[in-house]
């Protein structure tokens, strides 16, 4: 009984700081369109602190960092939204716009053919979708399977296997890209440049000499990191040392 009640308890409050979010998310809205930029974010910013994240959610609050022109926060929460929704054409685009206004122009090495062509494909879904997928293709096997299987005429029996072969190979397909896509994710953290403008440095202490310096917007990969120090590499391979509080891991 008392298990029962706690269930209740937080099915009840769930609904209810849902409800919280959604309000609190027109709220933020309507700030935008009125042009209150500053209270849309301080509106959008509580969501966040409530941990309701959507794509959504980060490309608005994005939008309204980009009104007020500020680099590292609408590149930020651009990101965070492509994180969520890698094929969305608008996220693409504003977050375009938004590099636009970036100081450091970085050219990114080129890939080869095969690697690019992989790496494009595993980067249509996020690490959930490609779940989902290999869930939907298994079941989708399972079930092709036994209709082959209980089939009589030869003809159907062929196409349904043939059919749940396929599901097969694309279910095994999708538990590997959901593991590829995973693991870029952990093994290629990335943040963005917060402050104004950053000396990188080429050893972890405050006596290194400096081997160039960076601004507010640029995306950059994080290696390691060392007492309050973070060996990161840009775009065109060219690695550094910056202090932690620099950046802000996405």
């Amino acid at each position: 009984m008392k298990n029962l009640i706690y269930i209740f308890v937080f099915f009840f409050f769930g609904i209810i700081s849902a409800q919280n979010a959604d309000a609190l998310f027109e709220k933020a809205t309507a700030q935008y369109n009125d042009g209150n930029y500053d209270a849309a974010i301080s509106s959008y910013e509580q969501i966040l602190k409530e941990e309701k994240v959507s794509a959504s959610l980060y490309y608005n609050l994005a939008n309204a960092h980009y009104k007020l022109n500020h680099i590292a926060p609408s590149i930020y929460y651009y990101e965070k939204a492509l994180q969520l929704n890698p094929n969305d054409a608008d996220i693409k685009n504003n977050l375009e716009f938004a590099e636009n206004m970036k100081i450091d122009a970085i050219e990114e090495v080129p890939k080869t053919g095969l690697a690019k062509m992989v790496n494009n494909l595993i980067s249509t879904y996020n690490f959930n979708t490609w779940a989902w997928l290999s869930i939907v293709f298994s079941i989708g096997f399972v079930v092709l399977f036994l209709v082959y299987y209980f089939s009589v005429a030869t003809l159907k029996k062929r196409i349904f296997f043939s059919i749940s072969l396929v599901s097969l190979i694309l279910c095994i397909c999708s538990v590997i890209f959901a593991f590829q896509q995973y693991k870029i994710q952990q093994n290629n953290q990335a943040g963005i440049i917060f402050q104004e403008e950053v000396s990188v440095q080429n050893e972890p202490n405050a006596r290194a000499d400096e081997a160039f310096q960076l601004h507010e917007g640029t995306k950059v990969k994080i290696i390691e990191d060392f007492s309050g120090y973070l060996k990161i590499e840009l775009a065109d391979g060219t690695q550094g040392w910056i202090k932690e509080n620099a950046l802000k891991k996405l």
